[in-house]
């Protein structure tokens, strides 16, 4: 092992995970996290002292940084990216700078430096509510939300590169993650914080939809796995579980597992617009098991089990405000 390799949004829930694992493999990680004046590194505080990690604070909104943190990579994970729905609707613009021109800075950072391997990171909003199940790679694209709409531009900047330049690129396309430091915006935390809090009656938005849930660190063989094969450029590649839940069986699960009785109350302002909320998101993996061997691990109870385990633990739940809804 021992290749040098960039992991852009490495200070978020799945780019921490990402930069462990990749660290448990013998990579060397330049781990970018967002500039801020407090000099925090995000989730990347957990495990900072790694002597094969190196971390960077800075912006891929700035092409000249971008370069700059790129010199000496041989692979980019790139994960940064804005990716809140709720807040889409308020900030759009910057849901085009970040998520599109970022990754402009990107691909046109590795194309300059000598093709640089790049695994960009999309996501299963880009499909938007299925037309079949499950939904495979070439499943039409369904901007729903301005943020589905960034990244199925980002998705499309990326893959422009790779057939304009032969810049070595993959799309890497995980449905929905779930596990120990993810956002409390989420369903999973967004549960299990009001249940931890002592709620009885817990908010949540529309509870109709059904997922396709993958446990962190599967998400995260996957990006592994898909590096390790050469025949994965040039391709969109789904990292999905082949199952569904719906969001209501999903509260009863957690709600089980915990211990607890709970009643659900719709927050309104949880709601996304009429016709943006994606009903049905259950994924194909053929594509990436056929490639590279992989198969999603962890079960949905063993996974919410570790996941309910390590938001319960005080230390980590005093970093979440379960008392607020932030978009």
């Amino acid at each position: 092992m021992g290749k040098r390799v960039l992991v852009t949004g490495a200070d978020g829930f799945i780019g921490s995970h990402l930069t462990e694992l990749l660290l448990e493999k013998g990579y060397k990680v330049r781990a970018l996290a967002y500039y801020n004046s407090f000099n925090h590194w995000g989730w990347l505080e957990e495990f900072s002292s790694h002597p094969n990690l190196e971390v960077v604070t800075g912006d891929i909104r700035d092409p000249f940084f971008v370069k700059t943190i790129m010199k000496d990579i041989e692979v980019v994970f790139h994960l940064a990216a804005l990716i809140a729905i709720p807040y889409s609707y308020h900030a759009p613009d910057s849901y085009v700078d970040t998520n599109i021109k970022g990754t402009l800075n990107i691909c046109q950072a590795a194309k300059e430096m000598g093709r640089i391997r790049v695994l960009h990171t999309s996501t299963s909003e880009v499909y938007g509510t299925a037309q079949y199940v499950p939904i495979d790679e070439s499943h039409p694209k369904q901007p729903q939300s301005p943020y589905s709409a960034s990244k199925i531009a980002a998705d499309a900047m990326a893959m422009s590169f790779y057939n304009s330049f032969e810049l070595p690129v993959t799309v890497v396309r995980p449905f929905n993650t779930y596990g120990p430091r993810q956002s409390a915006r989420a369903i999973i935390p967004t549960v299990i914080t009001q249940i931890a809090s002592g709620k009885k009656i817990i908010e949540l938005g529309d509870l109709r939809p059904t997922r396709d849930l993958n446990f962190v660190r599967d998400t995260c063989m996957g990006f592994w796995a898909i590096e390790q094969e050469p025949a994965t450029i040039g391709k969109e590649i789904n990292i999905a579980s082949n199952t569904e839940i719906s969001m209501n069986d999903l509260v009863l699960l957690i709600s089980k597992l915990m211990g607890t009785s709970i009643e659900t109350k719709t927050d309104r302002e949880r709601l996304r617009p009429e016709n943006s909320e994606v009903f049905r998101l259950f994924g194909d993996n053929s594509l990436l098991k056929q490639l590279t061997g992989w198969s999603s691990r962890t079960n949905l109870e063993e996974g919410l089990k570790e996941t309910i385990a390590w938001f319960t633990n005080p230390h980590n739940l005093e970093k979440y405000k379960s008392h607020l809804y932030n978009l």
